[in-house]
């Protein structure tokens, strides 16, 4: 009996005792088994911060570890936006486990079960974890998908031209050829492509259809492929493809540059009209409203004195008015406007009507200056010779020429050379201002009278700035009565605003310098039709520089031209065909101009003339 007994408490001590004691060996041996992963993991979890007493995870030894920081706010320059996601999701596991440690803790006062309820902790922080990374990852694939959402408006109509492009390359190539049924499915793709693609410029203008459209496309390509296509055939046919496109784009520039050129010397209609309308009240007047000049201030020398050479009257009445609102003491200025004979009663009527205050504006008309003729002047000779105009007015050869700037009509007007005339046009002053009719005033000009040429006979602002504005670009180097008298890398100065000594002028005889290259240059040999050309040649040597800030040009073909100093210019210049009357005028640049002209004027509203 004692013996049954004894074998009964044996039994029951090793259930009780020695079995647990098996048990919890096996399982502290595994969690620091040192290839376990759940060892890993728990270093993870012990380099945590853990909200609350830690001391009572006595299972697995825990490192002292400092409070976990909040995200700081400056993020990686090249990874901002993922380092802040990566930083948040793990201070947000961090609470979590926190969270469920402390919930677990009272669990771990059993020593026997301790290990095993640690092992149901470690997969179920392991579980939450993974729920959280998944719904982060879920969050960075959203916001993924919102960028591609914010794509170029145009995006699809981008990708559908160039499937276009691929599938014209490949339907081209003799490998698709040879294949029929290749070559008719690709057919029917570009058909369907270019019907889905129509005139859309960006995706919202595509059919809805577009997208499916764009994957079988995709898709026939993709089997294109297996055709065993030779790139070398492919790259031909590309540079084909491109040859192609470069030699259409040149067509359409030459093109753009005729009609612009077009365009540019294209009388708009308002000022057709505008001239009509002031000749015919022109003739209304008696004689004593037609003759208001002060005669004795043309000739004074004492006078601030501008010519100005125009037959376009908005644009003249543009530089008077943008002049004198500049003007220290406007009474005394004077305008010396000469025009053509059938803009001449047009010209006077406009400033009868509009004179700007107590200003002296002379008009006169190019016929009454009799001197002028084929005999005495080289240029009048050329430019009524049979060559001249043929070079000007057939059709095919204006197509031909590449120089389509050389062939403005404005070259043919004598108004454009009288600038070569000025001592004959005014013989009793001794200092002229020349302005084209496309410049704006923006500063008192008075000073140019007094400032000292040193002897040189014209004022002008160089332009060699740019390469292409020195002597090479005008003149023909290639003939020796250049070469031999000029520098190729001289630099080149602009007509528009030029201060004229014309007491040296007459000194130096500069006239008859002019006529000797006019002649010289018989048959274009030395340079194009034109008043620079000439114009460098003839003062060569002659000219001084003006400070830049003087006249500032480009207003007419440039659009960016510094908007500094266009602000502090004392002249603007719209040289070039842009000019700001017309449609064609860059717009930026149109207000410059357009706040010297009165569009509330009687004359300008019957001819429909508005900004």
């Amino acid at each position: 009996m004692k013996v049954k007994v004894r074998h009964i408490v044996l039994s029951l001590l090793a259930v009780s005792v020695i079995a647990p004691i098996f048990l919890y060996t096996d399982t502290v041996g595994t969690f620091f088994d040192p290839y376990s992963p759940r060892l890993d993991f728990l270093d993870d979890v012990a380099a945590l911060t853990l909200s609350g007493d830690t001391g009572h995870l006595h299972v697995v030894p825990l490192e002292t570890s400092t409070t976990l920081k909040e995200p700081c706010g400056i993020l990686d320059s090249d990874h901002s936006a993922s380092s802040f996601r990566n930083e948040t999701t793990e201070h947000k596991s961090t609470r979590v486990l926190s969270a469920a440690i402390e919930e677990l803790q009272p669990q771990f006062n059993n020593p026997i079960t301790r290990a095993n309820e640690s092992q149901l902790l470690a997969i179920s922080l392991e579980e939450q974890r993974t729920q959280l990374s998944g719904k982060m990852n879920q969050k960075d694939h959203s916001a993924n998908e919102s960028d591609i959402m914010i794509e170029a408006a145009d995006a699809q109509v981008r990708r559908l031209k160039d499937l276009l492009i691929r599938a014209k390359v490949y339907i081209s190539l003799p490998a698709i050829k040879n294949n029929p049924h290749a070559t008719r499915e690709l057919r029917g793709r570009i058909k369907e492509v270019s019907r889905a693609l129509g005139d859309a410029a960006k995706d919202s203008d595509l059919p809805r259809n577009a997208f499916d459209k764009l994957k079988a496309m995709e898709q026939s390509l993709e089997k294109c492929k297996h055709n065993q296509i030779k790139c070398d055939a492919l790259v031909k046919r590309l540079r084909a493809m491109l040859h192609s496109t470069e030699e259409l784009l040149r067509v359409h520039r030459k093109k753009t540059a005729f009609l612009q050129q077009l365009t540019s010397k294209t009388l708009p209609k308002g000022l057709h009209c505008l001239p009509l309308r002031l000749t015919t009240e022109y003739f209304t007047l008696n004689s004593s409203e037609q003759n208001v000049l002060d005669q004795e201030k043309l000739e004074d020398p004492r006078l601030y004195h501008y010519a100005l050479f125009s037959d376009n009257i908005l644009a003249a009445a543009a530089v008077v008015n943008s002049t004198l609102s500049h003007a220290k003491h406007p009474s005394n200025h004077v305008f010396h406007i000469v025009t053509d004979r059938l803009n001449y009663a047009a010209m006077r009527m406009w400033f009868v009507r509009n004179s700007p205050g107590k200003v002296t504006i002379q008009v006169q008309n190019i016929e009454e200056f009799t001197w002028l003729n084929s005999s005495y002047s080289p240029v009048l000779k050329q430019l009524g010779s049979a060559s001249v105009s043929d070079y000007h007015f057939r059709a095919h050869q204006v197509h031909s020429d590449s120089n389509l700037k050389f062939r403005n009509p404005k070259y043919l007007s004598i108004l454009n050379h009288l600038r070569f005339y000025l001592p004959e046009i005014f013989p009793k002053l001794n200092k002229v201002l020349f302005l084209d009719d496309d410049v704006v005033v923006q500063k008192d000009l008075s000073d140019l009278w007094s400032l000292d040429l040193k002897g040189n006979v014209n004022g002008a602002v160089e332009t060699c700035g740019e390469g292409f504005h020195r002597f090479d670009r005008y003149l023909n180097f290639s003939n020796p009565l250049i070469s031999k008298n000029f520098n190729r890398h001289a630099c080149g100065w602009a007509y528009g605003m030029n201060i004229f000594d014309l007491a040296e002028w007459r000194r130096q005889n500069i006239t008859d310098v002019y006529h000797r290259w006019q002649k010289l240059n018989h048959g274009r040999q030395l340079w194009k039709l034109g008043t620079l050309p000439p114009g460098l040649v003839t003062f060569w040597k002659r000219t001084h520089p003006l400070d830049r800030s003087w006249h500032v040009l480009g207003l007419g073909y440039n659009p960016n031209v510094n908007q500094r100093e266009i602000e502090q210019a004392a002249v603007i210049h719209y040289n070039g065909n842009l000019k700001p009357w017309l449609d064609i005028g860059i717009p930026k640049y149109r207000n410059y101009w357009a706040k010297y002209v009165d569009y509330g004027n009687i004359y300008l509203r019957d001819c429909n003339i508005n900004q």
